[in-house]
């Protein structure tokens, strides 16, 4: 797993996770505020927006992105 710093022609989505520095938590961004210099995101169930300079993209490499998907709780396989 890579942190990026995200950079102007960086794009960031609602919904995709992101690293908040400061408090070092994994975030869900909500807005991109491009203009404004800011990131709204949702951490520990609050809030919070701050500078995208204290945001990072996070990468997963084809190997870690192969290993989320294989694990499975196999709660559907129970019949």
């Amino acid at each position: 797993m890579k942190f990026e710093e995200i950079k102007e022609n960086s794009k960031v989505f609602p919904g995709e996770y992101l690293l908040h520095q400061p408090t070092q938590q994994i975030v869900m961004c909500g807005a991109f505020k491009k203009r404004e210099g800011t990131i709204k995101a949702l951490a520990q169930g609050k809030l919070i927006e701050d500078r995208i300079e204290h945001f990072r993209k996070i990468y997963l490499s084809k190997k870690e992105r192969e290993q989320k998907r294989a694990r499975a709780c196999g709660g559907c396989k129970k019949r």
